[in-house]
């Protein structure tokens, strides 16, 4: 949903800012990580959506449940988000605080699909081509999946490159249709 996050991204933006200035990006995807899960848990969602409920009480629970992992700053940002009815947010949020950081830490997620597996050293020697390609540190993810028959398939936040032999079918079936 493009409007979860757009209204996602100044939050984001002020943890990253706010985490990169103290220098603890890591404590701080943790932290949005905890906040992150317990404000997907079904039971908590139901009670965060209670209308009897004031914002001072949603925040209270979120933070009760997350407490070992927050600092008092974490605390604060839950509180923020609740004031605001941005709880469900923390999901989000949390997915644009990583892709921040990635891109920070000159990192990406790839996720690689083959129709057979991947050796280690074939890995490896994607992992190597992909880094110096992207001018990035990789990590890769890798599946399997048979209906592909061959080639590759790499994935990752915003771009696809298909390089399987069922893709390459379908476009010369759509040009032989044409």
């Amino acid at each position: 949903m493009a409007e979860l996050n757009t209204v996602a991204r100044p939050y984001t933006k002020a943890a990253f800012e706010y985490a990169l200035d103290k220098g603890n990006l890591d404590q701080w995807s943790s932290m949005l990580s905890v906040a992150a899960q317990a404000a997907q848990d079904s039971e908590m969602t139901l009670v965060l959506g209670n209308p009897a409920l004031t914002s001072e009480q949603k925040a209270e629970l979120v933070i009760a449940v997350a407490e070992q992992h927050l600092d008092d700053a974490g605390k604060n940002f839950v509180s923020l988000l609740a004031e605001n009815n941005r709880l469900a947010l923390l999901p989000e949020i949390f997915a644009q605080f990583e892709a921040l950081k990635a891109n920070q830490n000159q990192s990406v997620e790839l996720n690689v699909t083959t129709a057979f597996d991947l050796t280690e050293q074939q890995q490896q020697k994607l992992t190597q081509a992909l880094g110096k390609k992207l001018g990035r540190e990789v990590n890769l993810t890798a599946e399997t999946d048979a209906s592909i028959l061959g080639g590759v398939v790499i994935r990752t936040e915003d771009l696809v490159i298909d390089g399987s032999v069922r893709a390459r079918i379908a476009k010369l079936a759509e040009a032989m249709n044409s």
